[in-house]
């Protein structure tokens, strides 16, 4: 439901740590197909195995990787991703 959300613009990014495929796969669908992007956590396409998950807008989704992935990492450790 909330990849839903960020296809339909209700909300601008979606950040889980650990999803399985069947989890994300239709949602990955919806946000593609509204011209966003989903991807792991670290930036890279989806595995279709369990996996961090990170979804919006293209331009969200680069913002959140330059600028707030590096503080979590640095707060929390990279064993997180």
């Amino acid at each position: 439901m909330d990849l839903a959300y960020v296809a339909a613009g209700r909300a601008s990014l979606f950040a889980e740590l650990y999803l399985s495929a069947w989890d994300y796969a239709a949602g990955m669908l919806l946000v593609a197909e509204a011209g966003g992007i989903t991807t792991t956590m670290k930036g890279e396409a989806l595995p279709f195995t369990p996996a961090s998950v990170l979804a919006g807008a293209t331009v969200t989704h680069a913002e959140f990787l330059t600028r707030i992935l590096p503080r979590v990492i640095e707060e929390c450790g990279a064993e997180y991703m």
